[in-house]
């Protein structure tokens, strides 16, 4: 077993959210280098082969741009926040079929005291989650194996915070499932801590956490019409 991350990154990512400019980034690229874009990058690489096993569709991509790993630079141009750099580093493991749908993906996030891992997909837009509140209206045995079994709740939690107030008029609000039928996202989480990310065992450790999502990630890509 190999470790990809260590105490480094986390101190780096919060040395950058202390002194977030580009003078000081420039400074400490080197660092960046070290202990953020490698230690991704070949984590990303050593994953790409479990990740074709748990789906052939899924993504792991290694590229320095347009790849898996998140630019830490920030966007600024539309938001009030204009610190250029980003204090946290995240992987995003999609669909190959993202560029044409909203499709579902797996989702690694390292920052400071805020680890966690993610699957599934967020916020699409309303006709694509309708299909999703159809899909779990229409066959709920499937999504209670989704998402109801020990296997999965052991180490996901769907998010429920970003719920929709009524269903859409064509669902049933006494509906087994209607909590589920009302997410905006269908989305799974799971909080990790440093410790967790920086072990050695950690790429087996994530392989298995997505593995356990595995059908909840088949159900949701069955119910927007792409391959799992």
């Amino acid at each position: 077993m190999s470790t990809y991350f260590t105490p480094a990154l986390f101190e780096f990512l919060k040395d950058l959210a202390a002194n977030n400019d580009r003078a000081w980034f420039n400074d400490n690229k080197q660092r960046y280098l070290d202990y953020v874009q490698e230690p991704a990058l070949a984590f990303i690489t050593d994953f790409a082969p479990k990740l074709t096993l748990i789906s052939p569709h899924l993504r792991a991509d290694a590229r320095v741009v347009g790849g898996s790993l998140f630019r830490i630079q920030r966007d600024t141009r539309f938001s009030p926040d204009k610190t250029p750099y980003k204090a946290n580093t995240g992987m995003h493991f999609r669909h190959d079929r993202a560029g044409d749908v909203h499709a579902p993906g797996f989702y690694l996030h390292l920052e400071p005291s805020a680890c966690f891992a993610g699957a599934g997909i967020w916020r699409p837009q309303a006709a694509m989650a309708n299909q999703v509140r159809t899909a779990i209206h229409d066959d709920p045995a499937t999504w209670r194996r989704a998402v109801k079994t020990k296997r999965f709740t052991d180490v996901w939690a769907i998010d429920t915070d970003d719920s929709l107030k009524r269903l859409p008029p064509q669902f049933d609000p006494e509906h087994l499932y209607a909590d589920d039928l009302r997410l905006r996202s269908f989305v799974a989480g799971r909080r990790l801590t440093q410790k967790e990310v920086v072990s050695a065992g950690f790429l087996d450790s994530y392989t298995e956490m997505c593995r356990s999502a595995g059908p909840f990630m088949g159900f949701l890509c069955v119910a927007v019409g792409v391959e799992f």
